[in-house]
């Protein structure tokens, strides 16, 4: 890691400006999941198969993955009170030419492109950690971090019904104006920041590279990020084949609402940050793990009926995610002058997880349905808890 830049002045940060980081975040990481729910239809309307049409999430994954690596590094070398609404500029007008796309291949390079640029969210969460006083900053994070699972969770779930309303084109049209609308509102809102160290910027992709080779916390706090990060996507994809199938057999617009259960979980996570705040983020973490797991317990066990599938959705929701902002806050803690380095390396190793669970959620369906999958969050996470118990007192103290 470079040396340590000039801190911002913590004054800067209000609970107001925290949750206008949520929502900036929010809306900005939900654009990797607006095409998710609906991609029967954009197949049909451009004539392409089912099948074809998933390589929009792929794209757009692929595009998220080349931005973190490449753009969020620079976060601690950049003027982010200009990077950030660029950024989401940028995304405004590729969202825009992906609503007006007149074929798939252009709607192809529009989301991958989309994915790159809406990396803006990922500039947010280390931002919010330096603007916030010592005092604050587990609260603060908690809120930004809640943000973009909050987005994640939304663009999911009403993505479906707002395509049955208006179409997906105007969804896209709607979801490039409010990023327009967002930048506006992030260039007036951010306060001056105070210059930062500079640095090369090979060498700054070289030190996202070293980081978890210089830090022991850094590297096991990736492993559980990246491990909880897999159950979480291998749960709702595994979800979507479950309440799409007999006995449920439920529309798109229909699953997101059942989702909308999650939304819960991203609520309770904004509160979390303050046990980080009392020192308390270690044991919270496990807390949270252990609260997820015992859900997928009973998703493994119970009958498959909408009542149980509520409850484990809000249970699993509450500390799946929980532990999620709590690993990212005490992440962000390691090093102040490196924060978007160490959020780029928990991010990268939670998209890799995430990529493996929805992998591993489709063959797993396939060879024993829910049961296997539930059984198999619960061995992912009781693995996290693993790493967690040895690690704590070395790595996580």
């Amino acid at each position: 890691m470079t040396g340590r830049s000039e801190r911002t002045s913590p004054s800067g940060m209000t609970t107001r400006l925290a949750l206008l980081f949520a929502v900036a975040g929010g809306a900005a990481v939900g654009n990797l999941y607006w095409a998710q729910p609906i991609l029967a239809v954009i197949a049909v309307d451009l004539g392409v198969t089912s099948a074809t049409a998933g390589l929009l999430i792929t794209v757009t994954q692929l595009g998220y993955a080349v931005g973190i690596f490449l753009l969020v590094p620079l976060g601690d070398v950049v003027d982010r009170a200009r990077a950030i609404p660029l950024l989401m500029v940028l995304a405004a007008a590729m969202l825009a030419v992906g609503a007006a796309a007149p074929s798939f291949p252009v709607l192809v390079v529009a989301l991958s492109l989309v994915g790159v640029t809406t990396v803006s969210g990922q500039f947010l969460a280390p931002l919010a950690g330096d603007l916030a006083a010592d005092d604050r900053r587990g609260r603060v994070i908690g809120i930004v971090a809640s943000g973009l699972l909050l987005g994640i969770m939304i663009a999911r779930a009403v993505s479906g019904v707002l395509t049955d309303l208006v179409g997906w084109r105007v969804l896209y049209g709607a979801v490039a104006v409010l990023m327009l609308a967002l930048a506006v509102v992030m260039r007036r809102a951010l306060p001056p920041l105070a210059p930062r160290a500079t640095a090369p910027y090979p060498a700054l992709l070289l030190a996202v590279v070293r980081t978890p080779f210089a830090s022991r916390t850094a590297r096991w706090l990736v492993v559980v990020g990246a491990v909880t990060m897999a159950s979480f996507t291998l749960f709702w994809t595994g979800l979507t084949f479950l309440l799409s199938s007999a006995p449920f057999g439920f529309s798109a617009t229909q699953i997101g609402l059942v989702n909308l259960v999650g939304i819960g979980g991203a609520v309770a996570a904004q509160r979390v940050g303050r046990l980080a705040d009392r020192g308390l983020a270690v044991p919270a973490i496990a807390g949270g793990l252990a609260l997820a797991c015992a859900a997928l317990v009973l998703a493994a066990s119970a009958p498959a009926r909408l009542a149980v599938v509520i409850v484990v959705i809000a249970v699993y929701s509450v500390g799946v995610q929980s532990a999620m902002v709590l690993v990212q806050t005490r992440m962000l803690a390691i090093d102040p002058s490196a924060r978007s380095r160490l959020n780029t390396v928990l991010v990268v190793g939670n998209f890799l997880g995430g990529a493996a669970g929805s992998a591993l959620a489709g063959a797993l369906w396939a060879g024993g349905g829910w049961s296997s999958v539930a059984w198999a969050g619960a061995a992912l996470l009781l693995l996290a808890l693993a790493v967690w118990a040895v690690q704590r007192r070395r790595a996580f103290a």
